[in-house]
């Protein structure tokens, strides 16, 4: 997130912290992309005809873990908005959300199966 200048600014001294405004640090052109995305979950997501029809068949354990996180960040984007912040404030939060949820996804590693095995 701080590679992207996702996260707050900071001017401390001693034992008094004061936060500012996003650094805009690192690049632009993929923090513009992730902000872009995150306006997306403005809106309730919901399954276009398409993906009804491809998921068809489909095993019920599979289908519901990728629908949990656009929801998780469309109910974020409406909470912040609702406890008073303003849109494109909530919107560069739900993108640093998913900046986080980015990276996970890039570094977790499978498990790989152990092929240090010997043969007795």
């Amino acid at each position: 997130m701080a590679y992207l200048g996702l996260v707050p600014g900071e001017h401390s001294a001693g034992d008094r912290q004061r936060r500012g405004a996003l650094t805009k640090a690192g690049n632009t052109h993929a923090r513009r992309v992730l902000v872009e995305a995150a306006e997306y979950y403005r809106h309730r997501p919901a399954p276009g005809r398409a993906l009804i029809r491809r998921s068809h068949g489909q095993p019920a354990a599979g289908l519901g873990h990728p629908w949990r996180a656009p929801q998780r960040w469309h109910r974020r984007y409406r909470h912040l908005v609702g406890q008073g912040k303003r849109p494109p404030i909530a919107v560069t939060a739900v993108a640093r959300e998913l900046a986080g949820f980015i990276w996970a996804a890039m570094t977790l590693s499978p498990q790989r199966p152990n092929t240090n095995t010997t043969v007795s």
